[in-house]
């Protein structure tokens, strides 16, 4: 191939890597066998962006070619990506940054491998909920082994690159213009394989234990709340950082309050006589109580509501508030003398009752009256 790289590629010799990235994934996009079925002048170009590409994505590749030119790549032993599975072992790369199908252990299978994230469901109350809490819980997990430090190999002994897929971890067959690309069978996707595995994790790079963790509810926390405790999770292989826990919060039901976001809500059992007088009671809340005054004549399911005695905000930005919600009770066991005042002050009260419901009935057969003469005439 004589073509200038940087032409093939159309970016200039000053171009940055970015640059010469974003450029060889439209040309891949344009002439991309899948794309292209039968087409053997993109087949073609298609390789050449291919072949540009990997020398010049590469900085010691691209410092010969800038100063000797092709001649200096044959030099090194550099011929160009002669297979199928070369051109296509950088691809992951680019489509993988373009579509988000990459993965780092598909790229680096002999590299570091993160831990896994782990879960764990926490039940709290209420009143914890509301005002924080903290709780020490027992978790066991898998953590990185202490006597091979996470390679899964015996002491003294080192893994041999898998022959099968030569470290990559994945083996590409080609059926026409399609590259297929699936896990080792033989390492498992590893990219290497464990010839004398450590006699205390079997070769996993892994052991179990049990470990204490300390976890500080913050005030304000929701049923369905996540928490997450960087480097609590599972331990990492071949020198990979921990995963992750991820404890979620499950708040248990209250008695008597509710909750719906930063708002408290309480129904408040009050007397007929009470409701009717009007009077102050002392409301309970979730720090303890507060004053209500009862105007004359409340009716049931009146709501008042007081501020800032809701929940705190978990992003500290102020308080929510309590509806206090009026439940007039209707007395059902009453004494001969209760009864009596009953009956009396009913005595008192019911001319407005009697005439609401008189004019009510004259009103509706006058209506009827009406309609009959109507029919009449």
């Amino acid at each position: 191939m004589s073509k200038c790289y940087y032409e093939v590629l159309g970016v200039t010799r000053d171009s940055s890597g970015d640059v010469i990235k974003k450029s060889y994934r439209k040309l891949a996009m344009k002439y991309h066998p899948d794309r292209n079925p039968d087409d053997a002048e993109a087949e073609a170009c298609f390789k050449e962006a291919a072949e540009a590409y990997e020398v010049l994505s590469d900085p010691k590749k691209r410092q010969i070619y800038d100063t000797y030119g092709h001649e200096g790549l044959k030099n090194t032993g550099y011929s160009g990506p002669g297979t199928s599975e070369d051109i296509f072992s950088h691809m992951g790369d680019i489509f993988g940054d373009l579509f988000g199908f990459g993965s780092r252990q598909q790229r680096d299978p002999n590299g570091p491998v993160q831990g896994d994230d782990l879960r764990y469901d926490l039940e709290i109350s209420f009143m914890d909920a509301v005002h924080g809490v903290e709780k020490e819980v027992e978790i066991t997990k898998r953590e990185t082994c202490w006597t091979c430090e996470g390679s899964g190999s015996r002491p003294g002994h080192k893994a041999q690159t898998c022959p099968s897929c030569r470290g990559r971890g994945q083996v590409i067959r080609s059926q026409g213009f399609f590259q297929v690309s699936s896990t080792c069978p033989q390492c498992h996707g590893q990219g290497q394989i464990i010839v004398e595995p450590c006699a205390d994790c079997n070769g996993s790079g892994l052991v179990n234990r049990s470990k204490k963790v300390n976890l500080k509810i913050p005030a304000g926390v929701d049923n369905g709340s996540r928490m997450r405790l960087s480097g609590e999770g599972e331990g990492g292989r071949r020198g990979g950082r921990s995963g992750d826990l991820y404890v979620i919060i499950h708040v248990q039901p209250h008695e008597f309050f509710q909750r719906d976001g930063q708002t408290i809500y309480l129904q408040y059992p009050l007397s007929m006589v009470r409701a009717a007088l009007g009077c102050e009671i002392d409301v309970p809340t979730v720090d303890g109580s507060a004053p209500l005054k009862i105007p004359a004549g409340t009716q049931s399911a009146h709501r008042f509501t007081l501020r800032g005695e809701g929940v705190v905000s978990l992003r500290g930005r102020g308080r929510g508030d309590m509806i206090v919600e009026v439940q007039v009770q209707t007395p059902t066991k009453l004494s001969k003398r209760q009864k009596e005042l009953l009956c009396e002050f009913d005595d008192l009260c019911c001319e407005p009752e009697e005439g609401f419901f008189a004019r009510l009935f004259h009103g509706h057969l006058g209506k009827q009256k009406k309609k009959e003469e109507v029919r009449e005439d």
